[in-house]
């Protein structure tokens, strides 16, 4: 046994801790011998301790053998061992490796012999599901989870006491200082060595200012990707079990957490923001004081250098250690993330995740305006923001816009142009970026229109004075003006200037950056990025009183999606947990408030773009003129409705408008059954048709309503959904479904109840775009027709030519309906919905009363819907579909083979829906897979969303004006994160 059972460890009195050296076939031996089991032993990687899987006969891991590194004695592992006891009996929703006992109650726990001396010896409850190592990308979800567990943790532990946790471990961050000091000799490149020392004494002077008053308590300190268990039921990665204890101790209660963080930040994909949701879930558990937030990050960085120290010193004295050696890349990664922003905008953007958003600090009034020969109240302030008007037309994009907007100002005579400290820059945002541009300025931008005298607004002293650059102390803060080289300060470094003193003379159209931050805070970009914006802007103040102008408006705007709970129904959702702000489209581009591009792969409402200027000007052209109803005279209708007829094929040449495709889909039920007598419709499963009554009554989507088919009324009748990839009939099979679908429109009406309507979309929508079987159309069409019946089509996503080679669905089916339904992409985003039907079918709808839509067909709503048509025709967007269509589609299938979840890439034109299956055999739907693959893109810069039944299926319908570029952008940013994601064969 251990020299002395009531010890406990001292990190810095042993010269080394290298890993017992154990065989499989000692373990064996172990297991047999002590406890009794007679077993196959695989070893498992440990920085310190040696453990193994026990196999039993059949196959299944009967425990974990843990044999614990020599010097750590029985009375460490009784607290370890009885803090998860503990933990179990306080959280049973969470997994534990506890102890394994011994029929009379005692723990499965001996002492054995080692190579490095007596050691403990236990056996540990398996847990299944695998640890959350490795690279794989964390999703948000997976990081709060991790976070939760920590609070828990945490709050189980608090009262928790034993002797055997008064330990002095490498591990325990109240040690780092001199963890790093012992090891970081074993650190051989001389750069690293540097960098890991200054991080540490940096962040080691922060927590002393703050050590006397953070909470100390019992904690696992090793609650990492490595030892936590991800869900064997789940499909991702989520947590829900615990294991390895061995660094039990007590130490302060905020680096529980501060040593989950830093396991996340060698994932892939994973920079500093990603890890705050877990920093929220475990202040949602456990509140974080002030000064714990304050400190968290800093352990953070004392965590990661001492891994980089520790690692290099393991692999060093434990040549044999693989597991050590191989962390060794992991481990600097965590370093380089965790250091990779100066301190303070990490201790910052924790506290702001924490608590209420700090406000930086306002800029006293100054003694002097700092541009003598300006007049305040003549500098033009321009906006550069998402919800600017000089944004207009995709004007962000344009090379030098600020500089041409600020040119247009000054033409105008204003004496200068200024922008806006801390508004997020839509200039600064490329259109196709998988990483956020930095686009939130910390200072303010000038252009000048005359020349200008830079004075001092207050006395100060001169930190540096060159060409084109100048700081001086402004009060508690730093001043400093940035300007062209060929300008000279007239003052000199090191100096004191008196309020008034002149710096430099500015000639006119001299651009000059002003910017205010902390005395104490590092260097300040001009710019930042909006993730990292409540990190950075507290570090600085807004200068713009500095020129006579006021303060730009901080207002917080986070309780914007709160606000919109409180009373837009919560049926009507919205995309995404945590949606960005969108407030700007262009093209085929969202814009959201943080100065973010996003590439739209799902809105099919715009075929035309987002914000045409064509449709603008059609829509601000006749509200300047007139908008009414339709009952009225007037020639748009009339215009609007002949375009819309002559697009289709005899006899369907009567046109009703409305407002959105659930009206066109309702009101072409009422004309089927009107003109027929007859009630009864058939509907396809797995559809979506609308939410008003009739259109939501054949609607069969389980994902829309789990109780579709047993909410049904009577008089709606279901066939099987023809998906040729994942239904009943398969491939060739497909043909099956016609007839089969016949039969039971002719079996309603031997039994007297004949179908009025058969409604279907022409192209599978819901199941992700999937073409019906050839000639599928036909024979159902035939089948309710001889009967009396007549077949809706509802057109109202495919319509319009996002096909790309139909500009119908039904002109893929050859065949011709009796009642059309058309919306989606008629008003390019304007509600705008039609019935096209014959005259005959039109005239029976007289026997049901009078039709009428309020603005179905107004003015503006025609006039937006010949503009559509102008425009679909004039800018060929149904050859687009074609062309980038294609491209499109073959990218993706291209995928499939370094993918296994790809099942299928359906559909046609722009009309696309990638299914993602577990299994391409049974078509198990990737679902939860699904939903965070869409997150991730998110992330990347592309909005698109999930489909079908199960949810497994990417919606891709982009505005059709999309081009080759944004289509290889995104099949590129769908490769990078189905690798992330760890979805490789």
């Amino acid at each position: 046994m251990p020299h002395n059972e009531h010890r406990t460890t001292d990190f810095f009195t042993e010269d080394a801790l290298p890993a017992p050296q154990v065989t499989p076939a000692d373990a064996e031996h172990i297991a047999a011998r002590h406890f009794g089991i007679t077993a196959r032993a695989k070893a498992l990687g440990s920085q310190q301790d040696a453990n193994f899987l026990l196999y039993a006969d059949d196959g299944t891991v009967s425990a974990i053998l843990k044999i614990t590194n020599p010097a750590f004695s029985v009375l460490e592992i009784e607290a370890q061992d009885t803090a998860a006891d503990l933990l179990a009996s306080a959280h049973p929703e969470l997994r534990i490796a506890t102890v394994l006992r011994h029929p009379d109650g005692s723990p499965c726990r001996a002492t054995v012999g080692t190579e490095s001396g007596p050691a403990i010896a236990r056996l540990l409850r398996y847990l299944p599901g695998g640890t959350l190592s490795g690279p794989r990308h964390l999703s948000p979800s997976t990081v709060a989870a991790m976070g939760t567990i920590a609070g828990k943790v945490s709050t189980a532990l608090r009262g928790f006491r034993h002797p055997g946790l008064e330990r002095v471990l490498q591990w325990d961050l109240q040690h780092a200082d001199r963890v790093v000091a012992k090891l970081a000799g074993h650190i051989d490149e001389p750069v690293r060595r540097a960098a890991v020392q200054a991080a540490t004494a940096d962040a080691w002077a922060h927590v002393q200012r703050l050590a006397a008053v953070l909470p100390s308590q019992a904690v696992h300190l090793d609650l990492t990707d490595d030892n936590l268990i991800r869900s064997p039921d789940g499909r991702l990665p989520m947590p829900d079990g615990i294991i390895d204890f061995g660094d039990l101790s007590t130490s302060w209660a905020v680096g529980e957490l501060a040593v989950s963080l830093s396991s996340m930040l060698h994932h892939d994909g994973v920079e500093p923001h990603h890890v705050l949701p877990a920093v929220r879930a475990f202040h949602a558990v456990r509140p974080l004081s002030p000064q714990e937030a304050e400190a968290l990050w800093p352990l953070v960085v004392l965590r990661a250098a001492g891994l980089v120290a520790s690692g290099q010193h393991q692999a060093a004295v434990d040549e044999d250690n693989d597991y050590a050696k191989a962390a060794l890349d992991r481990e600097w990664r965590i370093f380089e993330q965790a250091t990779c922003l100066p301190l303070p905008v990490m201790i910052h953007l924790v506290m702001h995740a924490t608590g209420p958003a700090e406000v930086p600090a306002r800029t006293d009034s100054p003694v002097h305006s700092l541009l003598r020969g300006l007049a305040a109240d003549n500098i033009a302030l321009i906006d550069l923001s998402t919800g600017a008007d000089s944004m207009d037309r995709g004007a962000w994009l344009g090379a030098a816009a600020e500089d041409r907007l600020a040119a247009s100002a000054l033409t105008g005579g204003a004496d200068a142009v200024a922008t806006q400290y801390a508004q997020a820059r839509l200039t600064r945002a490329p259109a196709l970026s998988a990483d956020s541009a930095a686009t939130v300025p910390t200072g303010i931008d000038l252009w000048l229109g005359r020349t200008a005298v830079v004075q001092a607004p207050a006395t100060g002293r001169v930190l540096t004075a060159a060409p084109g650059r100048v700081e001086i102390t402004c009060g508690p803060q730093v001043l400093t003006l940035s300007f062209p080289h060929a300008i000279h300060p007239v003052v000199t470094t090191g100096t004191t200037i008196q309020a008034g003193e002149e710096i430099a003379h500015l000639p006119s159209e001299t651009p000059v950056h002003v910017a205010l931050r902390n005395a104490d805070s590092p260097a300040v970009p001009h710019l930042v990025r909006p993730e990292y914006a409540a990190g950075w802007l507290p570090l600085t103040a807004d200068p713009a009183p500095l020129l006579g102008l006021p303060a730009s408006d901080r207002t917080d705007q986070t309780d914007l999606l709160d606000r919109r709970g409180a009373v837009f129904a919560t049926v009507q959702e919205h995309y995404y947990a945590n949606p960005p702000r969108i407030e700007r489209g262009w093209r085929h581009h969202l814009l959201s408030t943080d100065g973010r591009s996003y590439l739209d792969i799902v809105n099919n409402v715009t075929p035309l773009g987002h914000a045409h200027p064509r449709v603008e000007q059609a829509v601000s052209r006749q509200l300047r003129r007139l908008n009414t109803n339709s009952r009225f005279h007037y020639a748009s209708v009339v215009e609007f409705t002949e375009r819309l007829a002559a697009l289709l094929p005899e006899p369907l040449d009567t046109v009703f408008l409305v407002n959105s495709g659930s009206e066109a889909v309702d009101l072409g039920l009422r004309l089927a059954i009107g003109a027929s007598g007859l009630r009864d419709v058939v509907a396809l499963r797995e559809a979506y048709h609308g939410w008003t009554y009739a259109s939501d009554a054949v609607s069969t989507s389980l994902q829309d309503n789990p109780n579709a088919l047993t909410t049904r009324p009577s008089w709606v009748h279901t066939v099987d959904s023809p998906n040729s990839y994942r239904g009943r009939h398969r491939g060739s099979d497909a043909v099956r479904y016609g007839p089969e679908a016949a039969a039971v429109i002719d079996e309603l009406a031997a039994t007297g109840r004949p179908a009025g309507a058969f409604i279907s979309e022409t192209f599978y929508g819901n199941a992700g775009g999937v073409a019906l079987p050839d000639g599928y159309l036909a024979e159902v069409y035939a089948a309710v027709r001889r009967h009396g019946g007549l077949a809706v089509a509802d057109e109202v996503q495919v319509g319009y030519g996002r096909l790309g080679h139909w500009f119908w669905g039904f002109e893929q089916q050859q065949v011709v309906p009796d009642v059309v339904c058309v919306a989606k992409a008629m008003g390019n985003g304007h509600p705008l919905g039609a019935v096209i039907t014959s005259k005959a079918v039109a005239a029976r709808y007289r026997d049901q009363g009078y039709f009428f839509s309020s603005t179905g067909g107004s003015p503006v709503s025609s006039a937006v819907g010949l503009t559509v048509l102008d425009t679909l025709r004039d800018e060929d967007l149904q050859g687009n579909a074609v062309r980038v269509g294609g491209h499109l589609k073959h990218r993706m299938e291209s995928l499939a083979d370094r993918y296994g979840i790809i099942g299928a890439v359906h559909g046609s034109g722009l009309y696309l829906g990638l299914e993602l299956v577990r299994d391409r055999i049974t078509l198990e739907p990737a679902s939860e897979e699904t939903a965070e693959l869409c997150d991730r893109m998110l992330d990347l810069g592309v909005v698109v969303q999930p489909t079908g039944d199960h949810l497994n299926i990417l919606k891709i319908k982009p505005p059709l004006c999309i081009d080759t570029t944004a289509a290889d952008f995104f099949v590129d940013m769908l490769d990078h994160a189905l690798a992330q994601l760890g979805h490789s064969h």
